[in-house]
């Protein structure tokens, strides 16, 4: 990769969006390659700042690194969707779209595998989870905090 691009992959590539709900909602789209958890974590943490939601941090970067490292290994398409909702005083929604039609499904890792766990984690960081069909692939979404 040349310095340009890499220079403009620095750049944030999110941005506030209005979300159906009415809620505040922060949009990005990554490559799908092995930065993109990184880079949504960046954002999670970056768009909590804002919102003034530091104990969800740790849980919601968590929660979106796997999600999206999921994305990467198992989705189609150039790059990887992710939105970040405020859904209440101390809550957040994040969400991961991909290019892949196939919902995940939680699985039983084996005792040595070395994959296998992360929608485990996602369940237990978060007060719900799911998946659902949407028009680019699919969307999986996980919500974090309380309230």
């Amino acid at each position: 990769m040349n310095s340009l691009s890499e220079d403009a992959r620095l750049r944030p590539t999110w941005h506030p969006v209005a979300s159906a709900t009415g809620h505040p909602s922060y949009s990005g789209v990554f490559p799908r390659d092995e930065r993109a958890a990184g880079e949504a974590r960046v954002m999670v943490a970056t768009v909590l700042a804002v919102w003034h939601l530091p104990r969800l941090v740790a849980d919601a970067e968590l929660v979106a690194s796997e999600l999206v490292t999921n994305a990467v290994w198992h989705a189609r398409g150039p790059d990887v969707g992710v939105t970040v909702t405020r859904t209440g005083h101390a809550r957040v929604c994040v969400a991961v779209t991909d290019g892949s039609p196939l919902l995940p499904r939680l699985r039983v890792a084996g005792l040595l595998a070395e994959t296998g766990r992360g929608l485990r984690l996602v369940e237990g960081l978060s007060r719900d989870w799911g998946a659902a069909p949407c028009a680019r692939g699919k969307s999986v979404w996980a919500e974090v905090g309380t309230g």
